[in-house]
């Protein structure tokens, strides 16, 4: 029986709403080996966020804020964080699909979730896309809970940046509209 020599690698897969987490991350995951867990926020809460949101007063589409980030937010990264942390401790990959927007645009913000997750390795894949891409995405879904980014949209493009790679280090995959084929991109980027 192998020995555990540390934490598995921990995949982040992050970038504006609408830029195509999910896409990426089920074709990155396809070409991992051996293939990591897969948490994605909205797999994981989307029920739950719908009901908080919905007990609290707040409309379905209210998943952007100043309230949400207090009161919703926190706890899907908190627990997101702590799974990924108990899944990987034993030797077992794990990949994080979800904006992260705080977590990947500071320094020290960013390094003291590296801590929270077990340290390294964590491998950041920044998912470009831009205000054409993202409203076309958005819009093409039709899922309620995007009702809020639609309506005001430039805040919203202003917030995420989906054009503005992160500070800290990471893998960029081009998800705009007219990109290079995902696979191509994620084969070449990991085979480095």
């Amino acid at each position: 029986m192998p020995v555990n020599s540390g934490p598995a690698t921990t995949w982040i897969v992050a970038g504006a709403p609408g830029a195509g987490k999910t896409t990426v991350a089920r074709v990155l995951a396809g070409l991992l080996d051996p293939v990591p867990a897969v948490l994605d926020k909205d797999t994981l809460f989307g029920g739950l966020v719908r009901e908080v949101l919905a007990v609290n007063g707040r409309q379905d589409s209210e998943r952007e804020g100043p309230w949400y980030d207090r009161h919703v937010k926190v706890h899907e990264y908190g627990a997101m964080t702590a799974a990924a942390r108990e899944i990987r401790a034993p030797g077992c990959p794990v990949m994080l699909v979800a904006p992260f927007t705080g977590q990947i645009r500071d320094l020290r913000g960013w390094s003291a979730w590296v801590a929270d997750l077990g340290g390294e390795p964590v491998r950041l894949v920044w998912v470009r896309s831009d205000a054409e891409t993202l409203r076309g995405r958005l819009v093409s879904r039709g899922r309620s809970l995007d009702g809020g980014k639609l309506d005001d949209f430039d805040a919203f493009v202003a917030r995420m940046r989906p054009d503005t790679p992160p500070p800290v280090p990471h893998l960029e995959i081009d998800n705009r509209f007219g990109a290079p084929p995902l696979r191509d991109q994620l084969e070449a980027a990991t085979l480095r």
